[in-house]
């Protein structure tokens, strides 16, 4: 679960528009296309500056967070639903709104939105721009925070949420808890990393955190972290990856196996703690075998192995074809989910999920449970694992999981984080330990 970084965007400038218009394209594409945020942004030039991507970022997130608030407010003014560029150009500006500045802020963003909006849209937009972002500018500010005990819609309003999700987490957390989670995940998400390198000292940018190993990365600094992350000392990954980790307790010389691997960061972190022994990295072909193929070749002692196959279609056959165990006594399950626990670094995730994908998600990854289970050997252990906070995706699974296991499982930990607790990604991680051995 590891995220991009965030980097804090110098002051508004009218004389550097590039990164905006950047941003305003970015939202058509992810409007019209519904091509993934994180993608959108790894397409971005390499010729961008640190500085304009960063800036590019921070706007394309921000409208994206905000998107839902914005649009409602927008439609106030209105009278129609704008075209895709018009109304990106309209969110993008309404984002510099809400997040505020110096005094003059507002008149700044709204020029600098009717210039931008004169080659972007179109010189009859341009007004129609001018008039609706003063409006805004004025209708965010009186704008009044959804009181204690806000009804659903109010909430999902304001914080920019489903409403389905908005009352699905009232049933499942209460009213405090949901508040809390829609806070949470309206603020943009701090940098964390892991430390690999114990025999040199951590720099003093790194700020440390309750999590051992983790740390959060200060602001400013991030032309001190591109190096790190070149040489492999520094990964940039949410303490919240650490629970299923420790469930798994790897141990030195054993031979494990990560069932749904990319992009890797939970594996090298096996491997760290491992120090020397073997993992078996397992994932769908695809792109993002690349991601983990980088990733465990940053391995220090442990030997690594990277195999493509799905997990549901005869693994212990591929298995045998590529010369490796058929059982292990250590199995890490990170599944594909609903990423409900993650939704403050995956900004868009919350605009992609339906209502029915919890369902289907649930079924297959108690299709990969039951898959992964056959690989561990007798008296061997298996942490399954999501990032989720849905207990259907979690606790669900593995009591079905159990029940119909016929006495040959026993569930002996679990752990799960949620962000208004923990104040990191929400997570649930739960140990399972095969009878004989």
């Amino acid at each position: 679960m590891s995220a991009s970084p965030q980097v804090v965007p110098p002051p508004l400038a009218a004389s550097a528009p590039a990164p905006w218009a950047v941003a305003v394209r970015l939202l058509v594409r992810w409007i019209e296309h519904h091509e993934r945020a994180d993608a959108l942004l790894e397409g971005l030039p390499k010729n961008m500056s640190r500085a304009e991507r960063g800036r590019v970022q921070h706007l394309f997130f921000g409208a994206l967070r905000h998107l839902g608030r914005l649009d409602s407010q927008i439609a106030r003014w209105v009278a129609r639903p704008p075209r895709t560029r018009l109304r990106a150009v309209l969110v993008i500006a309404g984002f510099e709104l809400i997040e505020g500045g110096e005094d003059g802020h507002s008149a700044r963003v709204v020029h600098h939105a009717v210039e931008q909006a004169k080659t972007l849209a179109s010189p009859s937009e341009a007004r129609l721009v001018n008039a609706v972002v003063r409006k805004l500018a004025d209708s965010l500010a009186s704008q009044p925070v959804p009181a204690r005990g806000a009804s659903a819609e109010d909430l999902a309003d304001y914080f920019s949420h489903p409403l389905w999700l908005v009352k699905r987490w009232i049933g499942a957390f209460g009213a405090g808890p949901t508040r809390s989670l829609l806070e949470f995940h309206q603020r943009p998400a701090v940098v964390y990393a892991r430390w690999r390198d114990r025999a040199v000292p951590t720099p003093e940018w790194l700020l440390p955190v309750s999590t051992p190993d983790f740390y959060e990365i200060a602001p400013g600094h991030w032309k001190d972290v591109e190096p790190e992350l070149a040489a492999g000392s520094l990964y940039l990954q949410d303490p919240a990856t650490r629970h299923a980790i420790d469930l798994l307790a790897p141990q030195a010389g054993e031979t494990l196996f990560d069932g749904c691997a990319a992009p890797g960061g939970k594996a090298l972190f096996m491997a760290d703690l491992m120090g020397r022994g073997r993992i078996v990295a397992w994932d769908l072909p695809g792109t993002r075998l690349d991601r983990l193929k980088e990733n465990l070749s940053r391995a220090r002692g442990v030997e690594t192995t990277l195999v493509a196959g799905d997990l549901l279609v005869s693994p212990k056959t591929v298995l045998e074809e590529n010369g490796l165990p058929l059982e292990y006594t250590g199995i890490l399950l990170d599944v594909p989910c609903s990423n409900s626990g993650v939704m403050r670094h995956r900004v868009d995730v919350k605009w992609r999920l339906q209502e029915g994908d919890i369902f289907k998600h649930s079924r297959q990854q108690s299709s990969l449970l039951r898959a992964a289970a056959a690989l561990v050997a007798p008296g061997g252990r298996l942490v399954y694992s999501t990032c989720s906070l849905d207990s259907q995706e979690n606790e669900h699974v593995v009591a079905a999981f159990i029940d119909s296991a016929a006495g040959q499982w026993r569930q002996e930990a679990q752990t799960i984080a949620r962000p208004w607790d923990s104040g990191h990604d929400g997570a649930a991680a739960f140990r399972l330990r095969r009878s004989g051995g």
